[in-house]
């Protein structure tokens, strides 16, 4: 009977110890979000990081054999100034006014173009020229100086000989004694910011918005317009290092997000985890869809191409806080996107659109096809996911309701009718985005409350928030960052990483813009 009784006991005792650890064990693999410490690694600003270029065209003396047939000029005065090469610069001279268009490239409006200047003399202008091949359309940028020093910046916009626009855009001209260094060309397809590098970092020296008189987001132009260095020499002379045209990471990364699989999963290939990234211009229609990938055990972030977009209406689209996608049942690259672009137009509304490429756009220079949905109005920052427990389509987006708050909608197909299932949240939201701790789905939004918010899903309940040793902010700064957590499969000596970014913008630009930040990576702990 002892017996009976003792083997009763242990397997009493074999049952809610296994009862008891496995829910210790299913505890441990799903632990809360807001029990994850996220301990700072490190921090970067890309500021025209040329080690991150895409290369796109360039003029590089040493390597000139053959100057009339590489890079021939176009003389627009009776007076040809001289040109030689020496020293491996690419250097002019003349006595009189003389002025010329020296070609390097095609004409790409979202790239940026650098004059790497080694010395000036004398008194003129430098600067680009972009125009099609019989100069039937010209539109210039540049910069007047008189020994070294910067008189002013212009643009001129020159349509079949008529010059429409002739105007001053200079900004600053403080400290900028000495031209020489590098002037640094921002395209941003409606837009541009111009820089000039001396010491230290590139100083804004002009800004203009030019749709209103030329898009260069149309396609025709792309196709025809071609990149030409632009010198007019009233006396002296210049020597150029360089003349590069690249895809650039810009001074400013914001709006985070991990690209994944149509069911939330974050694409890891060749090691690294991939994101979207708004490469910062100036105001909301001139940022850039960028792409970086990263190995999560290291910070070696690195810039791998651009996205724009094609609405079928003959322009190329810069729209950003994208979630990018690979459906692989589809086989199809899928997302969602903001259109920003729209403030570029005054008669177009911003709303969020569908996007799809058959070809894998995250390298080089890509264009997606976009489509509307439906979702207009004030709507931004959507991350889209399948559910296949539900079999929904799920998006979690922010809505301007008195301030953006957090929504979740749902569908049966991923591009179309979407109706709200919860929210909008009590707190302000931004870079909403759905990932999964252990096996449980969860929600995460920056706010302006200094604090990373973490809601259940789908229903998005308060669930606590984000606990970060050195967050991405400070007493002075703004705090709405996207939070971007994301699990790392076993075998990883941390399970979680998260990037972010700060709300500081770059200095010196004039009016409205959103011109941050640095990006921020964090490793997790349970």
């Amino acid at each position: 009977m002892k017996t009976i009784i003792g083997s009763h006991i242990r397997i009493l005792l074999m049952f809610f110890g296994a009862l008891f650890f496995g829910e210790n064990t299913l505890a441990q693999s799903n632990p809360s979000p807001d029990q994850i410490k996220f301990v700072r690694q490190g921090v970067r600003r890309f500021i025209f990081d040329e080690s991150q270029n895409i290369p796109l065209a360039g003029l590089y003396p040493s390597e000139i054999i053959g100057m009339s047939a590489m890079y021939p000029s176009t003389f627009y005065s009776d007076v040809h100034a001289d040109i030689r090469l020496e020293n491996k610069q690419l250097q002019f001279s003349s006595d009189e006014e003389s002025k010329l268009a020296v070609w390097f490239g095609g004409f790409n409006p979202f790239a940026t173009y650098i004059i790497d200047l080694a010395s000036c003399e004398g008194k003129g202008e430098i600067g680009f020229e972009f125009s099609d091949p019989e100069k039937t359309e010209q539109f210039f940028v540049t910069l007047q100086y008189n020994e070294k020093q910067i008189l002013d910046v212009r643009q001129k916009y020159i349509q079949d000989s008529k010059e429409l626009v002739s105007e001053s855009i200079l900004t600053n001209n403080n400290g900028l004694n000495n031209i020489e260094g590098k002037i640094i060309l921002q395209m941003l397809g409606s837009g541009f910011n111009l820089f000039m590098q001396n010491n230290g970092l590139p100083v804004v020296i002009a800004q203009s918005d030019f749709a209103q008189f030329v898009d260069l987001r149309q396609k025709k132009y792309m196709q025809l317009f071609q990149s030409n260095l632009y010198l007019g020499i009233a006396e002296g002379g210049l020597s150029i290092n360089r003349v590069e045209s690249a895809l650039s990471s810009g001074m400013g990364l914001a709006d985070i997000r991990a690209i994944t699989y149509e069911d939330g999963e974050p694409i890891f290939d060749q090691g690294r985890l991939w994101y979207t990234m708004s490469i910062r211009g100036r105001a909301l229609p001139q940022h850039i869809q960028g792409v970086f990938s990263l190995n999560p055990t290291v910070f070696d972030l690195r810039f791998e191409g651009v996205i724009l977009f094609d609405r079928e209406d003959g322009l190329l689209r810069n729209e950003i806080a994208s979630h990018l996608f690979y459906d692989r049942k589809a086989k199809s690259w899928r997302g969602l996107t903001t259109g920003f672009s729209a403030y570029a137009n005054p008669n177009e509304k911003k709303q969020l659109l569908a996007i799809e490429s058959k070809n894998d756009p995250r390298f080089g220079f890509s264009v997606m096809h976009a489509s509307p949905f439906g979702m207009v109005g004030d709507i931004e920052d959507p991350h889209i996911l399948f559910d296949t427990e539900a079999q929904k389509w799920r998006m979690l987006t922010c809505e301007n309701n008195n301030g953006y708050k957090a929504i979740m909608l749902e569908s049966d197909e991923w591009d179309q009718n979407y109706q709200r299932i919860a929210g909008p949240v009590k707190y302000n939201s931004t870079g909403t985005s759905i990932q999964k701790i252990g096996d449980k789905r969860y929600c995460f939004s920056g706010s302006q409350d200094r604090k990373i918010y973490i809601y259940s899903y789908p229903d998005l309940k308060e669930s606590g928030t984000l606990d970060m040793d050195l967050p991405p902010w400070d007493e002075t700064s703004g705090t709405r960052v996207w939070p971007n957590v994301v699990q790392l499969p076993e075998g990883y000596p941390f399970r979680y990483v998260a990037l972010m970014m700060d709300r500081f913008n770059y200095p010196e630009l004039k009016g409205p813009n959103w011109t941050y930040g640095a990006v921020y990576l964090y490793h997790g702990f349970e």
